[in-house]
């Protein structure tokens, strides 16, 4: 077990951290997806759908790509295009959708409308 492990944390070692960071940005994305129902034919009545977890995840995503952009480089684009996606689409789901600058992680990336 223990070359097992030793093995397993050589290879994260040997991952360059832009492929690491990325890679929690894509799950933490999916994640928000799945959580607003996108994943579903019908958002509005996906068994999925908890806008409150979306919430969370959101703003977690927007911590990452905010505390990350300098790294990295050419990914930063589509990584917050991909964030300001999922916030809109948190604001059009809503019920009563927060003022602008109060969504899921704009305190970090400024308002989205």
């Amino acid at each position: 077990m223990t070359d097992e492990l030793d093995a397993s944390v050589r290879e994260l070692a040997d991952i360059p951290a832009v492929e690491v960071i990325s890679r929690a940005a894509v799950m933490l994305m999916s994640s928000a997806a799945e959580k607003l129902g996108l994943a579903d034919e019908d958002p509005e009545t996906s068994p999925q759908r908890d806008l409150d977890e979306a919430r969370r995840v959101i703003t977690a995503l927007a911590g990452l790509v905010t505390a990350s952009v300098e790294y990295l480089g050419p990914h930063a684009g589509p990584m917050r295009e991909g964030l300001q996606s999922l916030q809109r689409a948190f604001r059009e789901s809503s019920a009563h959708p927060d003022e602008p600058g109060k969504g899921p992680g704009e305190k970090y990336t400024g308002p989205v409308y």
